[in-house]
């Protein structure tokens, strides 16, 4: 047999004309092919609203929202298109369609798009919706434990509607919302809420449960109930009602409860037994770790003056102590409107914060021992005056550094100076910091710089080379820090300052400090020496530097080469130099060339005696003929170069002579220096005759002996 089915996309139009149904074919087909333009002139002139839902139904299997939005619109389904527009709100379209399924009744078609899409809270929601509870439940349980309590809580409301309170309950608990909902639910049925109160053994649904019995005037089972629940507070309110205020003390002071012990310290209050109501205040106040205790401006301070009365005057002090600021305060002015106890006045205003309070007082009633605690809190925003005032107590009293700290609290940087140099107090660089005026609403600029020269003034006293450093570039003079810095000998931070601040004179005065120094070894500080003299632009000093390293090279080498080179670029220098008494310059000038000439002729002939070894030695002759030789070249250097001569000729009795007229013109100075120990061993070999080289040498040393003896 042949059975006749309608297409699901046509459910509905059986008994449509065919111009509907011919419509219905093309916007399926458009509709599958995507000409979206093409598939809504096919419907445009259908009317009917079976016709428009079944197109809706198509949207939910193509996904098409658009089509559904306009398909919802002709249906006249409101309630349908504002829930699709509100789910245009979730990120995942499928989500999206199955409310378009939802509002189509196509149920099953929503929940496997939930699952499509893994939107396990939609579709709990969902499941909850359409009573589907056990599969609300198990989504919960193991895809969305985030809303599983929240589950549990509907499912237990749903099941308290329908009845069925002993599963209610149970789902209650689950949720964990049992303390509120099952007393709620089971107000009417006080039996069962007892049977459940004491199995559950819960401390907030005892209180719940002892205060239904307190409101029912039951309160001996109301006392045992809130025993339960360990409800201090709860307890010794119903005793006091009851009259039993012994029994609330006990256990104010066992427990230690601090509501417990402020409610029973109010009812002591209102009945004028002022000693119990201050312990159970004092014992609320200790158990509060210091908090705020409402005891002085509404109660404790009213009881205050019945504390005086009492005797108490001690526990009104370690209440004070215990409370805030405002309370502190309030408490000072009452032991200073007492005239009695003014150390405990001093000492409460001073920990409240009221610093210019304390002191006033203080110096008032002659309290030094408390004037030494609150001057350490002393700063810079407390009054001047007072301390100025403290500034002088310490000064009498020969404390002077805490005299320094509050004279430089008051901004009085000059007579703190002047007590650290007039008592050698040593500046510390925390004390020169607070002394550095940064703010000019105070000090004018030139006041600023006096003060951090002064400051600096003291560091160079006190040998503190470096802060004065410090101070002077602070102050804007570089000129004394370099000289301060000279003076500490930190070579590293001279070059260091130097090149930072650029400055002609600091260059100079750089390399006259780096002259002092070795700098025959350390060919770092030889090129820093130039390098400074070009900087500072000082070529007459570079050209003096390179004349010492000339002389150098002389004295302590004997190595004209290098002398005539460093002699050379002295000239080129002392060419550049501009120096304003210009006869003086040529002087300089003319001496330099003639030094130059002349050890350039010694190292002519020193040269050219490999060559010509006569040629040599008459130039040498020439030389000593030369009025102004030494210190050129040293005539014990030429003589030297004539004995070593004649000595390696053989000549002996030439060489003799040279040496007797060397040693006649330097008397005092040991030839052995000039002339190698070979060349006068053969000399003393060749005349058969002692040589008396270290004679002359020994009486120079010994007639200097004799004259430091006579000094000293």
């Amino acid at each position: 047999m042949v059975s006749r089915r309608t297409l699901r996309e046509f459910v509905g139009l059986e008994t449509c004309e065919k111009a509907t149904r011919d419509a219905m074919l093309n916007f399926s087909f458009y509709l599958t092919i995507g000409d979206m333009d093409e598939a809504f002139k096919s419907i445009k002139l259908i009317k009917s609203k079976a016709v428009w839902e079944n197109m809706a139904r198509m949207c939910v299997k193509t996904c098409r929202l658009d089509v559904a939005r306009v398909c919802l619109g002709n249906m006249g389904n409101a309630k349908a298109a504002k829930a699709l527009k509100e789910a245009t709100a979730e990120p995942e379209p499928e989500a999206q369609v199955a409310m378009l399924a939802i509002q189509l009744g196509m149920l099953e078609d929503a929940e496997k798009l939930y699952k499509c899409c893994q939107r396990y809270d939609l579709l709990n929601n969902f499941y909850q919706a359409s009573g589907q509870w056990q599969q609300a439940l198990e989504t919960a349980e193991i895809h969305d434990r985030i809303r599983l309590r929240t589950t549990y809580y509907s499912y237990a409301k749903y099941l308290e509607s329908m009845g069925n309170k002993t599963l209610a309950l149970a789902y209650y608990e689950n949720s964990d919302t049992h303390r509120a909902e099952v007393p709620r639910m089971l107000q009417d049925d006080t039996s069962s809420l007892e049977i459940y109160v004491n199995k559950m053994k819960d401390k907030n649904i005892y209180k719940w449960w002892a205060q239904y019995l307190e409101s029912q005037s039951d309160m001996d089972s109301a006392l045992h109930f809130y025993e339960c629940a360990q409800d201090y507070l709860s307890l010794v309110r119903v005793h006091c009602y009851m009259g039993n205020i012994q029994k609330a003390s006990e256990i104010a002071n066992d427990t230690g409860d601090r509501a417990a012990s402020y409610h029973l310290a109010r009812h002591y209050e209102g009945h004028d037994d002022i000693k119990q109501a201050v312990h159970f205040y004092t014992r609320y106040s200790a158990a509060c770790c210091v908090l705020h205790i409402c005891i002085f401006k509404s109660k404790l301070f009213h009881i205050g003056y019945d504390i005086n009365e009492n005797g108490l005057d001690d526990q009104l002090m370690n209440l004070a102590l215990l409370s805030n600021p405002e309370d502190m305060m309030e408490a000072a002015c009452y032991y200073e409107e007492k005239g009695s106890h003014m150390d405990r006045a001093v000492a409460l205003y001073h920990k409240a914060g009221y610093v210019s309070k304390a002191l006033e007082l203080a110096f008032a009633t002659q309290q030094f021992s408390a004037l030494q605690l609150i001057a350490e809190d002393l700063n810079e925003n407390s009054d001047p005056v007072l301390l100025a005032r403290c500034s002088d107590f310490f000064i009498t009293h020969s404390q002077y550094e805490k005299a320094v700290d509050l004279l430089v609290a008051a901004k009085k940087y000059h007579q703190a100076l002047e007590l650290c140099v007039n008592q050698n107090l040593t500046i510390t660089e925390q004390l020169a910091e607070r002394m550095t005026v940064t703010d000019s609403k105070d000090f004018s600029e030139e006041a600023r710089k006096d003060v951090l020269e002064r400051i600096a003034d003291c560091c160079m006293r006190q040998g503190n080379y470096h802060l004065a450093t410090k101070k002077y570039t602070q102050a804007g003079n570089k000129l004394k820090a370099m000289r301060a810095l000279l003076k500490s000998g930190d070579t590293e931070k001279i070059v260091f300052f130097a090149n930072v601040c650029r400055q002609k004179e600091l260059f100079i005065m750089a390399a006259n400090y780096l002259q002092s120094l070795d700098w025959r070894k350390n060919p770092e500080i030889l090129k820093t020496i130039i390098g400074f003299y070009t900087k500072g632009r000082a070529p007459d000093l570079l050209a003096g530097f390179y004349e010492a390293c000339a002389q150098v090279e002389i004295d302590e080498y004997q190595n004209y080469e290098k002398a005539l080179d460093a002699l050379t670029e002295a000239a080129k220098c002392l060419s550049k130099a501009k120096d304003s008494s210009a006869g003086d310059q040529e002087v300089r000038v003319g001496d330099l060339h003639n030094k130059i000439s002349l050890i350039k002729k010694f190292v002519h002939a020193r040269s050219l005696y490999a060559e010509n070894a006569a040629d040599a030695v008459q130039l040498c002759e020439a030389l000593l003929e030369e009025p102004e030789l030494d210190p050129a070249v040293r005539i014990g250097d030429a003589f030297g170069f004539l004995v070593e001569h004649h000595c390696q000729q053989g000549n002996f009795q030439v060489a003799y002579r040279k040496l007797e007229e060397l040693q006649k013109l330097l008397p005092s100075q040991n030839v052995r220096y000039y002339i190698s120990q070979s060349s006068l061993e053969a000399l003393q070999k060749g005349m058969g005759v002692p040589l008396d080289c270290d004679r002359r040498h020994s009486v120079k040393e010994e007639d200097e002996v004799e004259e430091d003896l006579d000094v000293s």
